[in-house]
């Protein structure tokens, strides 16, 4: 078991025969599609026409994500790959030939009269209804043949573009800071890492060196965010959408109302988040808020550290408590070198996991540098693979779920790794686990609502121009601001955020911030059912993952008997939190 991935299992080189084999199959089924989409008004078996178009789709879909997984995992740890970033140029511009066919095909399936019937007479069309019947409902932003594919081509050239020109600065990007009265250059990675030390030197030292090193690549960085801006705002106009936002919720499969709802409980949540933050700030020695540097910072020596071998069996452990099958799953992640653990050169930050459906397999980024929260982290992107493990036998067409669910299994893998570890910590060791959880709340409640109003004003601001970077500096220091209080010191807030954070730069996934508010606060809510329901909820759990791509965000929680229309579900869930926070307050008074 080593500390890098394996992805043999996926091909063992771009030059093998095997990748190559399967870059000519994308080319033949692109070639497929033209040729049916072309003679699709020809047949009057509009059935036999659409189980034809499924089986067409599932197995293009299958090579094609396969490539691209492969690509993308190899640039991951490895962004000067130039082997890797020829192929994704190449992926990028084969996918962009499908526009043409797929909007002729979408288009007919939005005229068919009889859908309903259609469907009913197959068993392999009903159980693609849903895949299907949202083709019809999102034809009304169809475009014609000719704009989809002009949109698709100019993607590659635009945000694609972009966005692989920002990861490429990221990765490489190294910043100057004295260690031990020696001046090194360290990949931002490791930098970043830095704010979990224990030497509050360190932590504001690698803080101000992060700060000052964006100056050699900020304009790069802007002119990417204005780029993949500036294409969404053209491309959801066009499309008819009101808005990038009113893009995102269709496409997330919500409503509004879902949204106000619970950005509203949030907003009547910050107060209590602000307490904590200043409480943490005197236990640090400040009197004026936190400082940026310090949000991360231990408040307490028995902060737990864990080598990679103590958090995966830590790990394994607290996933047992809940079910079998979820730590065997970790253990067959952990066996088979499914994960790349440590920072390095060339690394992208952060953490992900990716599904590669045609192996049915996970591969998970980390960037583990030995905290209580990066065990949390590994928990949470298992849970992402768990996710995929309870699709296994889905159709890779019913496997698309929205980002709001996305973050369901890896929330509720976190809350089963923070809550077991409480069952047996000292006082002191629950003060440190308590401060872990409500630190990660407050990323995921106030940090993403700070990023929600953060894009949101740099959309506005894009329809008129390109923004400069001190006025997108200028913006994320208001939505800072705005949504931290006097929570943070307001001399040392961090006006760069959006430089490494990759969620702005996803032209096709705007807004990708809220969904883990979302997914954090419906996970508790899950928690609390697991609670009262025991060991019966396990087999309701892995049936609502089930059906995640193949539902509506609503009719999918109702399978749990939540509504998360109501402004009181999101209510309990940060009560929750404000229930840890009087925990963490009352319990620094006593350590």
């Amino acid at each position: 078991m080593g500390l890098e991935w394996s992805l043999k299992e996926i091909y063992s080189s771009f030059k093998s025969k095997e990748f190559l084999d399967d870059l000519k199959k994308i080319d033949d089924g692109i070639e497929e599609l033209k040729v049916f989409s072309n003679n699709i008004y020809n047949s009057n078996d509009k059935a036999k026409n659409l189980e034809d178009l499924i089986n067409k789709l599932i197995s293009l879909n299958l090579v094609i994500t396969k490539i691209f997984n492969y690509t993308n995992l190899t640039l991951s740890t490895d962004s000067k790959n130039t082997e890797g970033r020829k192929y994704l140029d190449i992926i990028n511009s084969k996918q962009s030939d499908l526009a043409e066919p797929l909007t002729k095909i979408y288009k007919w399936i939005g005229s068919l009269e009889n859908i309903d019937e259609i469907i009913k007479s197959s068993p392999r069309l009903k159980e693609h209804e849903f895949f299907i019947k949202e083709i019809v409902e999102k034809n009304k932003h169809l475009l014609s043949e000719k704009e989809e594919t002009i949109i698709a081509k100019m993607r590659n050239t635009g945000s694609d573009a972009w966005l692989n020109y920002k990861d490429l600065l990221i990765s490489t990007h190294k910043v100057d800071i004295e260690i031990d009265g020696k001046e090194e250059a360290l990949p931002l990675t490791v930098v970043l890492n830095m704010a979990y030390e224990k030497d509050a030197n360190i932590r504001k030292k690698a803080y101000e060196a992060e700060i000052k090193s964006y100056k050699k690549i900020e304009e790069g960085i802007a002119a990417a965010l204005n780029g993949i801006k500036g294409e969404v705002l053209t491309t959801s106009e066009l499309r008819g959408y009101k808005s990038p936002l009113d893009m995102t919720l269709q496409e997330s499969r919500m409503d509004e109302d879902i949204l106000k709802a619970m950005i509203e409980a949030i907003k009547e949540s910050l107060p209590a988040f602000r307490k904590y933050l200043r409480r943490k700030a005197e236990l640090l020695g400040h009197q004026n808020g936190l400082p940026f540097y310090d949000l991360y910072a231990p408040v307490i020596d028995k902060e737990m550290r864990y080598t990679f071998e103590e958090g995966k069996k830590f790990v394994e452990k607290n996933f047992r408590l809940f079910s079998d099958e979820l730590a065997d799953f970790a253990v067959k992640a952990f066996e088979n070198n499914w994960i790349d653990v440590i920072p390095k050169e060339g690394k992208v930050g952060g953490a992900f996991c990716e599904s590669i459906k045609d192996i049915e397999e996970s591969r998970i980024l980390l960037n583990y540098g030995g905290s209580f929260g990066d065990v949390v982290t590994m928990a949470h992107e298992l849970g992402h693979g768990f996710h995929s493990e309870c699709l296994k036998g889905e159709s890779i067409l019913n496997c698309d779920y929205p980002m709001t669910l996305a973050e369901t299994a890896s929330n509720f893998c976190e809350i089963l790794v923070k809550k077991g570890a409480i069952k047996t910590a000292t006082k002191e060791e629950t003060f440190a686990i308590l401060e872990a959880e409500i630190s990660d709340c407050t990323q995921v409640i106030v940090d993403i609502y700070s990023r929600f109003l953060f894009e949101s004003e740099v959309f506005d601001k894009r329809r008129e121009s390109s923004l400069t970077v001190e006025e997108i500096k200028e913006a994320m220091v208001r939505a800072q601001k705005e949504a931290y209080g006097d929570g943070l010191d307001s001399d040392y807030l961090h006006p760069y955020m959006w430089t490494w954070k990759p969620h702005y730069y996803y032209a096709t996934a705007n807004f990708y911030n809220f969904p883990y508010a979302f997914g954090n606060l419906f996970a508790k809510g899950l928690y609390a059912e697991y609670l009262k329901r025991g060991e019966n909820f396990v087999e309701e759990y892995k049936n609502l993952l089930r059906v995640t791509g193949k539902a509506k965000v609503a009719d999918v929680t109702k399978i749990m008997n939540i509504d998360v229309h109501d402004i009181n579900f999101w209510r309990n869930s940060l009560k929750l939190i404000e229930e840890d926070i009087e925990e963490f307050i009352k319990l620094s008074q006593q350590i």
